[in-house]
């Protein structure tokens, strides 16, 4: 039955996770997520039913289109297979729980702002405007976090301190990120909302010092902070106790 569940998780994920590609590519062109069906950009063919295979299609196809051979971003399946795999770790960690569904909708919300911020440098008010209330809900009713103000808390430092920055360094955060830290703060709270930020600057910092180190870093160039903000949200969620926890240990004996 676990086994079951696991790989209905899974299966569900690259489903949705193909769908949340959909809304980060389209959405910041200000196109339709339901028309025109699913296409090749270069040739605009119309993809066939074989052909929308989360993950397994890309395989199958050697990571090209079908018609142009022109090469498909590996970008699809990737954050497909991270969906799946994420949907059937939140199982894992938090069973059958209220918890589980803040973990889905929170993965989610981070899927379709990685992929519009790495494809076109945004992070859009809709999309963060649909998951915010769902978020409030659910802390304040099924899935409270303890104290009850935790939430909120996590949401007005995380906004605020992104804010903080952006005034500081004269625009040198963008709008979207602070208003997504306004919104996973519901999820994290005050804690997991410090630890994640704590994670995404250090990661930052280390590709920043590996890009330099190559030779490879253009300082000029927009960089999006969107995929940093969401792997430190998703280790701060799901391993942020024990990461404290570690830290004392490690400093404070």
């Amino acid at each position: 039955m676990e086994l079951f569940i696991y790989i209905y998780l899974f299966l569900v994920g690259i489903t949705l996770g193909s769908f949340y590609n959909v809304v980060g590519l389209r959405l910041p062109k200000g196109e339709s997520i339901v028309t025109p069906r699913s296409h090749c950009t270069t040739c605009d063919r119309t993809l066939h039913a074989t052909e929308l295979i989360p993950v397994f299609s890309y395989l199958f196809q050697r990571g090209k289109c079908k018609g142009c051979k022109t090469k498909i971003s590996a970008l699809y399946p990737t954050m497909e297979l991270l969906t799946g795999l994420l949907f059937a770790y939140s199982y894992y960690h938090f069973g059958f729980t209220a918890e589980l569904v803040v973990a889905l909708l929170l993965i989610s919300l981070l899927v379709i702002i990685v992929v519009s911020d790495l494809s076109s440098m945004l992070i859009l008010n809709k999309v963060l405007l649909f998951f915010l209330p769902l978020f409030v809900i659910l802390r304040f009713t099924i899935a409270p976090l303890e104290p009850i103000w935790d939430a909120p808390l996590g949401a007005a430092v995380g906004f605020g301190l992104l804010f903080l920055l952006a005034i500081v360094s004269k625009g040198g955060m963008g709008g979207g990120d602070i208003k997504l830290y306004g919104v996973i703060g519901f999820a994290l709270g005050l804690m997991g909302t410090l630890t994640s930020l704590f994670i995404a600057a250090m990661l930052g910092l280390v590709v920043a010092v590996i890009n330099l180190a190559f030779k490879s870093f253009d300082r000029k160039r927009e960089i999006p902070f969107g995929p940093y903000i969401a792997v430190g949200a998703l280790i701060a969620y799901f391993f942020g106790q024990q990461l404290v926890d570690s830290y004392r240990a490690l400093f404070f004996f």
